[in-house]
């Protein structure tokens, strides 16, 4: 149970991360005015405190605001990434890469030397390894081995547009987000995925890595589907939670004996 509104409250902070940007990008927080008090947020949103201190710190790590001791939290100047608008959603994010890196995967299984298979075990076996100390999030791992596979395409302008994609996930919040909780859904569905496209590359075989990769990806938009439908209901249960509290039998039942 513990264990369960760990996460809800997880789910939660990365909510109000989301709402704080649309405010910002909206331009009700320009870059260099300073964000309202923790107090002020948290009622405003309907959460706790300890949420929106959660929120700010993602924020600034972002580099998206920077809290300055004894004065406030500001709002910094967003560097956008590259060709992209910040409010890509991670449905398009994915249906790209299912698209380029489907080809690149099938180019690749082509041209892709011995060293650079190697390379990619390696970057398997330490997919596996921050799987076993639990940290299944981490893109260290899984960039260098959709990387290593980029590089091998000899593409320079497909290896470019694949790194891009990445620069993406890692930079826009939400999208890092929703990745790394498709990461934690199932670990070692996700590691056997990379694992048959590594053995799909290593026998050449182009339609088996378009295929691997393909499927790497629809698995991934299928978790978000279920992610998205999950954290959608915990929202209709927060605003009934709050219109139960403002329309309580008890509360009217007060007011009437107050009266």
């Amino acid at each position: 149970m513990a264990e369960k509104k760990g996460a809800i409250r997880k789910r939660l902070y990365r909510q109000i991360v989301e709402r704080i940007l649309q405010s910002i990008d909206a331009g009700e927080y320009p870059v260099g005015s300073r964000l309202p008090p923790e107090r002020e947020l948290a009622e405003r949103f309907g959460v706790s405190r300890p949420t929106i201190r959660e929120a700010v710190i993602a924020l600034e790590a972002m580099e998206r605001v920077a809290v300055k001791s004894s004065s406030g939290v500001y709002v910094l100047e967003w560097k956008q990434i590259k060709g992209v608008e910040g409010n890509v959603s991670p449905f398009e994010l994915l249906e790209t890469r299912v698209l380029v890196e489907g080809e690149a995967a099938a180019l690749a299984s082509f041209m892709i030397t011995d060293e650079q298979l190697h390379s990619l075990k390696l970057a398997l076996e330490e997919m596996a390894q921050e799987n076993e100390a639990g940290q299944a999030e981490s893109d260290v791992a899984d960039r260098k081995f959709h990387s290593i596979i980029a590089a091998a395409t000899c593409n320079r302008v497909l290896s470019s547009m694949i790194e891009n994609l990445w620069d993406v996930q890692e930079g826009l919040y939400h999208i890092k987000m929703a990745h790394q909780a498709v990461c934690m859904a199932d670990r070692i569905v996700r590691l056997n995925e990379h694992q048959a496209i590594y053995d799909a590359l290593a026998r050449r075989d182009a339609h088996a890595a378009r295929v691997a990769m393909r499927k790497h990806f629809v698995r991934g938009i299928t978790a978000l589907h279920q992610t998205a439908e999950e954290e959608a209901v915990e929202e209709v249960r927060r605003k009934l939670s709050k219109s139960r509290e403002r329309f309580s039998v008890d509360r009217l039942i007060q007011t009437a004996y107050a009266n």
